[in-house]
């Protein structure tokens, strides 16, 4: 496959899954002292892999969780943030600013908190009590993070005394590497074929539910946007009737991420419609992947692995056909802001 090392596709994903043990050992010391809610940060990418995990956790367990973007977080005065709340974060670089402000923000107010990153000795690995490191690098960062956070969000989950199929889904997911790369091979026909047909289209509606609406608003904000400059609109299927759909026009590109879990009804609505009313339509969908190994009732919860993992291939051949790196910045991380 195009600009595609299997090698180290596996030493990221495998390196992750390694991580269980440190993992698991860090969550049973929090479970075991206790803590009354979850606070879910980070900015940008960062953001967008915990949303799933919020709509995971309140899915499946009473404990309170939280979504925060980092900054705002900072200045809302969260009435549920106390001592007693935990916090994970994530930021690949662990140099992200407002993220190591937030965990700095975290330690300022006694409260403990878990970040992934890819690597220790950075800001973020130095600040929180529990540091988690991974390398990875752009591509495969959303792999990284998300196999991590299953290990993390499941086995705190489960220490809650709640979904008790912990062992049995962790166990299946030590399989995930080998059915990703399948996931890739699968997709990349597809990949190209969209990036040879939309290569030069300006504008794209992405729309996602559930376990996928993360990976809809990264996929349109942190690819789309800021790594091909291409202007999108990311709306929840939930929401996209109630003005957005004003937008939809026959020579509008839409993409639809669908995913496998309780609001699959709500993007088949807006796929009806769309097949209707557009004849640029794309649809990735978790359910055309086999996943062998993983049994059908844990599908549902790696939506945002398999789309982001597919997606990957999306974006390698955009950057092929249209001639922009997927590295190149005007101003992110360039200029100061």
């Amino acid at each position: 496959m195009l600009n595609f090392s299997q090698e180290r596709y596996l030493k990221v994903t495998e390196g992750a899954l390694s991580l269980r043990s440190q993992i698991e050992q860090a969550a049973d010391e929090i479970s075991k002292k206790g803590f009354k809610n979850i606070f879910l940060l980070g900015s940008g990418g960062s953001i967008a892999i915990m949303y799933p995990f919020e709509y995971m956790l309140n899915s499946l367990s009473t404990i309170p969780s939280y979504a925060e973007i980092a900054s705002e977080f900072m200045l809302q005065n969260h009435k549920q943030f106390t001592k007693e709340s935990l916090v994970i974060l994530s930021s690949l670089s662990g140099t992200t600013e407002e993220t190591v402000a937030a965990a700095e923000y975290c330690k300022q107010h006694g409260v403990t908190s878990i970040g992934l990153v890819g690597e220790m000795g950075t800001p973020l690995a130095g600040l929180v009590d529990y540091p988690i490191a991974n390398y990875a690098e752009n591509d495969f960062a959303a792999d990284s993070i998300n196999l991590q956070m299953y290990m993390l969000v499941f086995r705190l989950i489960h220490n809650h005394g709640e979904f008790e199929q912990y062992e049995t889904f962790i166990d299946q997911l030590q399989t995930i590497p080998e059915q990703l790369i399948k996931v890739k091979e699968l997709t990349d026909p597809k990949a190209a074929d969209f990036a040879a047909r939309y290569k030069n289209e300006d504008y794209h509606m992405l729309v996602g539910s559930g376990t996928a609406w993360g990976r809809t608003y990264a996929y349109a904000m942190c690819v789309l946007e800021e790594m091909q400059w291409i202007r999108t609109k990311s709306i929840h299927a939930a929401e996209f009737f109630h003005g957005t759909i004003e937008l939809v026009e026959e020579d509008l590109s839409m993409i639809l991420l669908k995913c496998e879990d309780e609001t699959r009804p709500l993007m088949e609505r807006v796929e009806r419609f769309a097949e209707k009313y557009t004849k640029k339509l794309s649809i990735f969908d978790t359910a055309d992947y086999p996943l062998d190994g993983i049994s059908q009732e844990f599908r549902k919860y790696l939506a945002p692995l398999v789309l982001a993992t597919a997606l990957q291939r999306v974006s390698i051949h955009l950057e092929k056909q249209r001639g922009h790196s997927l590295e190149t910045r005007r101003y992110y991380r360039t200029v100061a802001y």
